[in-house]
């Protein structure tokens, strides 16, 4: 099979999949609602009614549906709409980019250890092994106490905890794979083994990688809130779902609607992000 043949297949296969995602009505809800999240994230600038950092001590912990304060303001009297809608970039950031990081390096890694196989496999799963040894809840804290709090030691922390599991999903899938007899047959009319990899292992492997990474965003979310919970993530007084979580805990007796709001945000991203992975595996399905 060419290069040009391959290629069509495979544009093929993605129509596919994506008119199948269009008849799951659950997936395609999920997939609105996560939209309309990024559009309130990305435009907040133009969108929010006031300044996330403007406080007013006059007019704090005010009540959903106060005049001029749609969703109430926080312990310090900033406007928890506002706060909410820009604490959106930071949580959606903390939860896609980890994953999306883990996926390129995962897989590349995956990859090499399935495809060479030998004492690069056992070294390159064995160092992974290391990681599973801790759960991704306690790995993530160690990490993140060890670099130290802020974004970018928290993005690291959450990509080190997902790349071992997508490895060893890759290199479960290309050691399948390269036993195959077209795999054989590419090797034996001279192709390199760059070429074997990009045109015929590669297409195998990104589909379980990908289905399995999708539903790592949910997982990545709620990780990430619970590092800026304790204090390990973003620092005040950015806004941020988990961080805003921790900051409103006084107000969790008298105010409980106020401090269940970023509560509420970070469980309605995480179901759309688990249903919509599973719109997807479900659509990917190749016996459908």
């Amino acid at each position: 099979m060419n290069d040009k043949t391959q290629g069509s297949t495979s544009v093929g296969y993605w129509r596919l999949v994506l008119r199948q995602l269009k008849q799951e009505p659950l997936a395609m809800i999920s997939a609105g609602v996560l939209l309309l999240l990024v559009i309130a994230a990305v435009f907040a600038p133009w969108l929010a009614p006031a300044d996330p950092f403007k406080a007013s001590m006059l007019k704090r912990l005010l009540p959903i549906g106060s005049p001029g304060y749609l969703l109430g303001t926080d312990e310090l009297g900033r406007d928890m709409l506002t706060r909410l809608m820009y604490g959106g970039r930071i949580s959606l950031i903390m939860g896609i980019v980890p994953v999306l990081s883990a996926f390129c390096i995962g897989t590349t890694l995956g990859l090499v250890a399935g495809y060479v196989g030998g004492r690069v496999n056992m070294i390159i799963m064995r160092i992974l092994d290391i990681f599973y040894a801790f759960p991704s809840v306690l790995l993530a804290v160690a990490i993140s106490g060890a670099l130290g709090p802020g974004l970018s030691n928290s993005l690291i922390a959450l990509t080190l905890v997902f790349v071992p599991q997508i490895v060893r999903i890759a290199e479960s899938v290309t050691t399948q794979v390269r036993q195959l007899d077209y795999i054989e047959a590419a090797r034996m009319s001279g192709a390199s083994n760059f070429s074997i990899i990009r045109v015929h292992i590669l297409a195998n492997v990104l589909g379980p990688v990908f289905v399995y990474a999708t539903g790592l965003l949910s997982v990545s979310m709620i990780l990430a809130s619970g590092l800026s919970f304790l204090g390990l993530g973003v620092k005040p007084p950015e806004p941020e779902w988990g961080l805003m979580l921790n900051t409103l805990r006084s107000a969790i007796y008298n105010k409980p609607m106020i401090a269940a709001l970023p509560g509420a945000f970070i469980f309605i991203t995480s179901i759309a992000f688990n249903l919509l992975a599973d719109g997807v595996r479900s659509a990917m399905d190749i016996k459908k």
